[in-house]
């Protein structure tokens, strides 16, 4: 790692590994990468066994997440956020070990247009939810299919964000303690069905048990809801503020990466070894996350 003063930091999880955890998800502040190293596990092939099971509230989603927590190795779910309920659709995959799959791969499109306005509102949310729940309910079952759609549903639509109009959209992704994580989904979920705000864009999943390496690494051992909302400005944040409180009476987080407005309070209780990083910062690397959030 270089760093702006000409000094060069080598580091790992046993080699200067304070500067290591300080790197890892360290929002780029620590200084430049030149090189990294990074251990992969081989698998036989793109194929992945899945399967797609239909949920119709909060309690049947966390029972599948904790069932298929020891025998799948990816699991991620569709949620309607317009529906307090909490429906969705549950999909776990396992790397395939067959070599002679050959599933049909769907050509990409493409969104052709910006349109005037955001094709993302009141007017098409609750009918695509309700079409997308039941033509994924009637094609649930196992199936076999490539990493590609399973991992990056949305590259199947290319430049899919034309979709939200000229103002574009927020992304909105937090994480809560799994002991309140039930309570805070479905709180959530009753601001964003309150507000007509919707995201079609919703995914709930849960994280496992294990500890984040880094200082201000974003993801804990909880339940993580990721959405994504149009920009309707005041009336967007408005409904923002009103899921950062929840999640700050959660003692929850929200994901930097995604982050255009986070208020810096929020930032600092949510990432409790905040002090212990600035200590490995480089002065002289600095972004507009950086000045509203650390202000520099």
């Amino acid at each position: 790692m270089a760093r702006t003063d000409g000094t060069e930091i080598a580091c790992g999880p046993i080699q200067n590994s304070e500067w290591f955890t300080a790197t890892v998800g360290g929002l780029g502040l620590t200084g430049f990468i030149v090189e990294a190293e990074i251990q992969l596990r081989p698998i036989h092939g793109p194929w992945l066994n899945t399967e797609t099971i239909p949920y119709s509230n909060l309690s049947e989603f966390f029972q599948l997440a904790d069932s298929s927590e020891k025998d799948w190795e990816h699991t991620v779910s569709w949620i309607d956020c317009m529906s307090n309920k909490g429906q969705g659709i549950f999909m776990r995959a396992n790397p395939s070990k067959e070599l002679n799959q050959t599933p049909k791969m769907k050509p990409e499109k493409k969104m052709p247009f910006v349109p005037p306005f955001s094709l993302v509102n009141s007017l098409t949310l609750r009918p695509f939810n309700f079409t997308y729940y039941g033509l994924q309910k009637y094609n649930a079952g196992p199936g076999i299919v490539h990493y590609e759609p399973f991992f990056y549903p949305l590259d199947k639509l290319l430049e899919w964000n034309r979709m939200y109009g000229p103002k574009g959209f927020y992304q909105y992704q937090s994480v809560v303690p799994r002991n309140v994580g039930q309570d805070a989904t479905h709180a959530m979920l009753k601001e964003i069905e309150k507000s007509g705000e919707g995201s079609f864009l919703a995914v709930l999943k849960t994280f496992g048990n294990r500890e984040s390496l880094g200082m201000l690494s974003f993801p804990e051992p909880g339940v993580t809801l990721a959405l994504d909302f149009p920009n309707h400005e005041a009336r967007t944040h408005k409904l923002m503020n009103r899921l950062d409180a929840i999640v700050k009476e959660a003692k929850g987080r929200i994901y930097p990466a995604k982050d255009a407005r986070m208020p810096r309070e929020l930032f600092e209780a949510g990432y409790p070894k905040l002090n212990e990083f600035l200590k490995y910062r480089d002065v002289g690397i600095s972004s507009a996350l950086s000045r509203r959030l650390l202000g520099s």
